[in-house]
């Protein structure tokens, strides 16, 4: 099974970017957020022709988050909490419980709304703290914090900011403490791994990037995961999202072992 999450930057203005992604890679389900469009909007009939069941949780021009899957999609859970944005979708997609997030962004570190961030993140780890351990699940989505200096094409760019700062960071392994695994970096310990860049100042020809798409899995999941893998080429070409997807290929079959 492949699981794949993108945060798309807007599905009114990237459609066609994602109907061809979707129609031109294999991927059985797709965490998706900043959506920024309401359940009206949502275009839940054209990705029935992609062969995709969905789940949104919208927010009009804010926000949003949804699940795409082709291997079933049931028990859904919208919203975190008390949280009122939308920026947390589960479901139950196939032998996974999987997870889209949108993790707010912090604006800086003197601002009211990086509180806001590391108390959403406190509650996503309380959230998941408290899953069944013998669940299989997939964590993903646009966490907005780079793990680590490797994570950050220039640390010294950002001294002083969000997206890096220790209690980020600290909230980030409070979620892998709870029994997951950030398989890209597991898979991948030496390469950067960028899934983010400006769209400004030529970034992503100058890989001036930022990996904030995780994919967290529980630890039999990651074991039965093959490959992980950042697909650069969808950030490329004609209005592109400023995130590329994330993708991991999960030998479900290894399950049964477990």
């Amino acid at each position: 099974m492949k699981v794949a999450t993108w945060n798309v930057n807007s599905l009114n203005a990237r459609w066609v970017r994602v109907e061809e992604w979707l129609t031109s890679n294999d991927v059985d389900v797709v965490l998706i957020q900043e959506t920024k469009q309401n359940d009206t909007k949502f275009p839940f009939e054209q990705l029935a022709q992609l062969g995709y069941e969905s789940a949104h949780l919208g927010q009009g021009q804010w926000n949003g988050v949804a699940i795409l899957s082709k291997v079933g999609l049931s028990d859904v859970e919208r919203g975190l909490g008390d949280d009122v944005e939308a920026r947390f979708i589960g479901a139950t997609c196939g032998a996974l419980r999987v997870y889209s997030c949108y993790v707010p962004n912090g604006r800086s570190l003197d601002n009211d709304h990086y509180q806001y961030k590391l108390k959403w993140l406190a509650d996503l780890a309380h959230h998941l703290g408290a899953r069944a351990l013998d669940q299989r699940v997939v964590v993903g989505g646009d966490f907005n914090v780079a793990p680590s200096d490797l994570d950050c094409y220039d640390p010294s760019v950002f001294v002083g900011a969000t997206h890096v700062s220790e209690p980020e960071r600290a909230a980030i392994n409070n979620l892998i403490e709870t029994g997951l695994v950030d398989i890209v970096r597991q898979q991948h310990p030496d390469e950067p791994c960028y899934t983010w860049w400006d769209y400004r100042n030529g970034s992503f020809r100058r890989a001036w990037g930022l990996r904030i798409d995780l994919l967290l899995l529980d630890a039999v999941t990651a074991a039965a995961a093959r490959s992980s893998y950042v697909d650069r080429e969808a950030r490329k070409g004609e209005k592109p999202s400023d995130h590329a997807p994330v993708v991991v290929d999960i030998d479900t079959d290894q399950f049964s072992a477990a």
